[in-house]
């Protein structure tokens, strides 16, 4: 993420963008959604290191080898996220193309749904974003 203002002039703010370039993907953003930004990729791989955590603990449980366990979930995200990133398609929709009716997907569906999930997520980011911004309460 790169935030581009009125004290760097069109020929520092490329030369800026193609050096971070050669370092990996570059997005420039408004300057007040940087916190955002923030909440969901900078804490986010925590997140995502409790997800494959949670996965590989579940897998275990059911047999499968811890280190074993830990590749697929993480393999599993990658290739997920590539899909996604890829096809340009909305996430849910990719969920519908692996989700089967009465099958063991939407199975699992209904019981994140059931847990909370999405709120939890949703919360968890929202709340990391208050922390950056030393907030007691946005809603």
């Amino acid at each position: 993420m790169v935030v581009l203002n009125e004290n760097i002039d069109k020929v520092e703010g490329e030369y800026v963008i193609n050096l971070l370039k050669s370092l990996g993907e570059v997005k420039i953003i408004n300057e007040s959604q940087i916190n955002a930004y923030s909440a969901i990729t900078g804490s986010g791989p925590a997140f995502a290191f409790l997800f494959i955590e949670a996965m590989a603990d579940a897998a275990v449980l059911l047999g499968i080898p811890r280190k074993d366990a830990y590749e697929a979930a993480a393999r599993m995200l990658i290739g997920s996220s590539k899909l996604l990133i890829e096809t340009g398609k909305h996430p849910g929709e990719l969920k519908d193309m692996v989700t089967s009716p009465a099958g063991t997907t939407i199975e699992g569906i209904r019981t994140l749904e059931e847990k909370g999930f999405r709120s939890a997520i949703i919360e968890c980011v929202v709340n990391t974003y208050k922390k950056n911004l030393n907030i007691k309460d946005i809603r």
